[in-house]
Order: structure tokens, then C-alpha cells, then sequence
């Protein structure tokens, strides 16, 4: 795939009134979302949900693409049709997430490095001959008064460029996500500063390793107060600051910012989509989304692990879904939200009590 072919298919995935599922969890992470629940987390179970997902009725009118699991790609559908290729059918872009975590930052008690790059490029070769069209690699960064330090912010840039430059070398679009983290009690304004810190780290190593930008997409933070902060930035506040940030560190290259809930509530991670997008200045690439708990959470209680509530859990995601494309465009409303419950979803907490 030349430059051209890679900017193509980072456009597509940020096309009008579209984002990404990002369905990219760890068995282990899956598996404690499912325990929550009463829900048994099998091969079979976790390939059901994604499935579930995968096919939900209208969703692909508002979903370009899904980050799915290493898992995940190697699974067949019921029909016995790899899940990759039921995406594609359904005009969805498969992606692949190809970090394998963060551990711990040498000489740090506090902080992370996120690790993946030996043998990418094999891993890379082989997930795309199994129908992968782009990756994704996430660094995690923790604010404190002293954090992050210097040499951890080197560390992820560099590995998030070298595991971008690899996925353009094997005609994949690199998703390049440095989340900044909602916890702890930092104010609006410290995460403002630190993420600025961290996207410059970060286009400073994409430039350095050779990363054709048009290529390639970035999956930030908002800029919000820590979880503890005694005082939560309304929303837009939250937009003017994360766009101010944005307009400050982000080439104009870029073809596309998808951002990521990063523990936000479903509603208000598409309340504060919106606000920005609503925003008048500038925005000099495609804003848009790419939530897994944001837009996996109503769907994944409405299925409750039941066969008889597919049709529920997918009609939960569509509504998410449809809400998160309107607020990629700024014309999202909470007269969306007003779906009834008793006609939409199953009422199975009831169900769950008297089993």
C-alpha cells in the first residue's frame, strides 16, 4: 500500500458521522467486565459478545472500523466465517490492537512503559494477511505533582513511533494513543499541561522515526480533571481546553483525532464530543471517536450473557453508536438519550434476581 492507500483508509475510518469501536480488551480485562455481571468468560462466550457487537443491525452506518483483540481476529463467527471478514462485509474496517501492555518503567515505582515491539513486524505481517487494515498501540501516562518524568514521556514517544513506522511499513494505519490518565486530583489545568507535554514528545519521535502523519491517526485524552479533583470542569470548559490543546501540538497533517472515553461515562464521553465539536475554531483534522466502554457498556448489560437479549445488546450499541456520530458532526441532542427502556431493553435485572 503506497502513502496515498494508508491516508485512504485513515480517512475512511474517520469518515462523516463515523468513529471505531474499540473491542480490543484483554481476556483478563473482558473476562472481570463479564464477572460483574454473572456472565461465565469462555472462548465461546467472549467470540458470542464480539459477535454480538460485530453484527449489530444499522451500527455500521456510524462505525468505520473495530480494534479487536489478538483473540478476537482468529475467531469465526457462528456461521464459521472469520469475524475479520464479517466486518468487512458489513463496510467496517478490522483493526488489531499489537502492544502487549504496559510494565512497569525501569527505575520507577509509578510509572509504565508500554512493551510490543519485538517481533512486531512479523506479528504485524501476519495480522494483516488475516484482513487487519489498521493497528493500534496505547501508552499510558500517570500525573502526579512530580510525574511524568522526562524519561518515561521519551520512552513511550519512541515506542509509539517505532511501532507506528512498522505498521506503515506493512501497509497498516497506526493509531497512536497516548492516554493521559483520569486518575488522581489533579486539576483541568495540570492535565492541560501534561498532555501538551505528551503530544509534543510524541510528534517530535513520529517526525524523528519517519512516520508519514497523513497516514495515521491519533487516539488522545480529553483534557479533564483527575477522578479526585475537588472540582470537575463542566463541559465546556472540558471542550475549549482539549481543543486549545489540540490546536497547540497536533500537525494539521493528521487526517484524524479519534479520542479515546477513558473512563468517562457513555453519556458525557459523547456530551463532550460534541461540545468540541461544536467549537468555532478551527479544526484542521476530522474529530471523531474511538470508545470501548463508552459505547460497549449499555450493550454488554443488555445482553447479560443470554442469547434471548443479542437483539437488546444490539440495539443498545446502535443508540451509542447513532449519539456518538451526531456528536462527531456537533449536532448530537439529549432528545437521543429518550429511547424507551421497556421497548429497547429487557428487564433483565429482574430476570437475574429470580433465577
Amino acid at each position: 500500500m503506497t502513502s496515498q492507500g494508508l491516508e485512504s483508509v485513515a480517512r475512511e475510518l474517520v469518515a462523516e458521522r463515523k468513529g471505531i469501536l474499540a473491542a480490543d480488551e484483554t481476556i483478563s480485562t473482558l473476562t472481570k467486565r463479564f464477572d460483574a455481571l454473572g456472565i461465565k468468560s469462555t472462548e465461546q462466550s467472549r467470540r458470542s459478545y464480539r459477535e454480538m457487537l460485530f453484527t449489530a443491525p444499522g451500527a455500521a452506518d456510524f462505525i468505520s472500523g473495530v480494534i479487536m483483540y489478538d483473540e478476537t481476529i482468529r475467531q469465526k463467527s457462528s456461521s464459521g466465517k472469520p469475524l475479520a471478514d464479517v466486518q468487512t462485509a458489513q463496510g467496517i474496517i478490522p483493526g488489531i490492537k499489537v502492544d502487549t501492555g504496559a510494565k512497569p518503567f525501569a527505575g520507577s515505582l509509578s510509572e509504565t512503559v508500554t512493551e510490543g515491539l519485538d517481533g512486531l513486524r512479523d506479528r504485524l505481517s501476519e495480522y494483516r494477511s488475516m484482513g487487519a487494515r489498521f493497528a493500534k498501540w496505547r501508552a499510558v501516562i500517570r500525573i502526579t505533582d512530580g510525574l511524568p518524568s522526562a524519561a518515561c514521556l521519551s520512552a513511550n514517544a519512541h515506542a509509539l513511533a517505532r511501532y507506528a513506522v512498522l505498521c506503515q511499513e506493512q501497509d497498516l494505519v497506526p493509531i497512536v494513543e497516548p492516554e493521559v490518565l483520569m486518575d488522581g486530583p489533579h486539576t483541568i489545568e495540570r492535565c492541560e499541561d501534561v498532555t501538551g507535554d505528551v503530544l509534543h514528545a510524541v510528534f517530535n519521535a513520529l517526525y524523528e522515526q519517519g512516520v508519514v502523519l497523513e497516514g495515521m491517526l491519533l487516539k488522545p485524552n480529553m483534557v479533564l480533571a483527575g477522578k479526585e479533583c475537588t472540582r470537575q470542569a463542566p463541559v465546556q470548559e472540558v471542550a475549549t481546553a482539549t481543543l486549545r490543546c489540540l490546536r497547540r501540538h497536533v500537525p494539521a497533517a493528521v487526517p484524524g483525532i479519534v479520542f479515546l472515553s477513558g473512563g468517562q461515562s457513555a453519556r458525557r464521553a459523547t456530551a463532550h464530543l460534541n461540545a468540541i465539536n461544536l467549537l468555532p475554531e478551527l479544526k484542521p483534522w476530522k474529530i471523531s471517536f474511538s470508545y470501548g466502554r463508552a459505547l460497549q457498556d449499555p450493550a454488554l448489560e443488555a445482553w447479560h450473557g443470554r442469547d434471548e437479549y443479542v437483539a437488546a445488546g444490539q440495539r443498545a450499541l446502535y443508540r451509542r453508536a447513532r449519539a456518538n456520530g451526531a456528536a462527531s458532526v456537533g449536532t448530537y441532542t439529549e432528545d437521543m438519550e429518550a429511547a424507551s427502556a421497556s421497548n429497547d431493553e429487557p428487564s433483565h435485572r429482574r430476570d437475574w434476581r429470580d433465577d
